[in-house]
């Protein structure tokens, strides 16, 4: 069903809301060869910010490749290397003669091969006779730029989730060897590669790329600021008008608020006001669309509380509070939190279940806005 609030996949054109200049800033840093690293909340429109910059740069006629390489399962070097392979090579060739060929030509003396009954059988285009050395990552971490010469065409690849290859044991040299790559590339070549590593669990991605400082200078991270509410005001006002509705935009506003502008919330929101109503959206619609969304992710939310401790708890309520410096000693014992070495392991453990993170201020913020609505009215019943 054609739907203007579009929540179950990345969106582009119409459905695309703000974020104009960033599209601009991903489009310059890409076509002049930089790597770029988005970390945000899950939903925040990271894919949908991507697509909308290739689709930008298309209807300029601007020509390129572009390859998606998903690694939300990868536990194995081996098997994110054999991924990485499959989605490079995929994007630029077509049958497997070609598939063979680029791997016996581009990746030459390594462990990787083209079986063509393992491609027969199980679809595998990029095959290991042994454990990946250096070498391998080198030359398969090359292969891009390789391509992208050969072809005579700048490739873009798309890393998403790269904050899980930090669950493979011996990542440590997948990122040394990536530095490598990025730093021996030639800045002067007449058609480039570049990487765009995105990333939803935020506090994992800035501990990649600004605590433990991997690809330092080599990789431009673009923070995505939060919508203005104006734009997705008139969004979900166009979207309702477009269907013969019509809602307040002082009740927009609300939901944005709450929502803290999160498209993917706000469009999951009020498609279920949109089928809810046949003409006017109520103060009654809106309710009741809520509680619709909170029964959906309510479980969801169970599973993390349950899994907090007493001092993690505490320390929850007290972000709910306001509270920004914890080791104060009125702020301990107001809450319960023994010592300021306690509380450093509980931020820590926080910023690792992926509850609250730190902004530019080193002020705590909860990550899920609807969760902190949840947790905020129904598990503290706060006013």
């Amino acid at each position: 069903m054609d739907t203007p609030f579009v929540y179950d996949n990345p969106v582009t054109g119409k459905n695309f809301v703000g974020r104009k200049t960033e599209c601009t800033v991903l489009a310059n840093l890409l076509e002049a060869g930089e790597n770029v690293c988005l970390y945000e909340a899950p939903k925040e429109g990271k894919m949908s910010l991507v697509q909308q910059t290739l689709f930008n740069m298309r209807a300029s006629g601007k020509p390129f490749m572009v390859a998606y390489v998903d690694v939300f399962n990868v536990r194995t070097v081996r098997d994110f290397l054999k991924k990485f392979g499959a989605g490079v090579i995929r994007s630029a060739y077509s049958v497997p003669s070609d598939y063979a060929d680029v791997i016996s030509r581009h990746l030459a003396d390594t462990h990787f091969v083209f079986d063509a009954a393992q491609f027969a059988s199980k679809g595998d285009i990029v095959c290991m006779n042994w454990d990946a050395d250096e070498a391998d990552m080198h030359s398969m971490f090359m292969l891009p730029q390789r391509i992208a010469e050969e072809k005579g065409l700048p490739f873009y690849v798309i890393v998403k989730d790269f904050q899980n290859i930090m669950m493979a044991d011996g990542h440590e040299a997948i990122f040394n060897v990536w530095e490598r790559v990025f730093q021996e590339r030639d800045r002067f070549a007449q058609v480039k590669s570049a990487f765009v590593f995105s990333g939803s669990m935020v506090n994992a991605m800035k501990l990649i790329f600004e605590e433990k400082r991997y690809f330092y200078r080599q990789v431009n991270h673009l923070p995505l600021p939060q919508i203005d509410d104006r734009d997705a005001i008139e969004h979900i006002v166009r979207g309702f008008r477009a269907s013969g509705k019509v809602i307040e935009r002082d009740m927009a506003l609300g939901a944005c608020r709450l929502f803290r502008s999160q498209m993917w919330y706000l469009n999951q929101f009020f498609s279920v006001c949109d089928s809810m109503s046949k003409g006017f959206i109520n103060e009654a619609i809106l309710v009741d669309a809520l509680n619709a969304i909170l029964s959906v992710h309510e479980p969801r939310f169970n599973v993390l509380v349950n899994d907090l401790t007493d001092h993690q708890l505490s320390l929850l309520r007290a972000v709910l509070d306001g509270v920004v410096k914890f080791s104060a000693s009125d702020v301990i014992e107001r809450y319960r939190l023994n010592s300021s070495a306690n509380v450093r392991r509980v931020k820590d453990a926080l910023k690792k279940k992926e509850i609250i993170t730190f902004n530019e201020k080193d002020e705590p913020v909860v990550i899920d806005p609807l969760f902190e609505y949840w947790v905020r009215k129904y598990y503290f019943e706060m006013e």
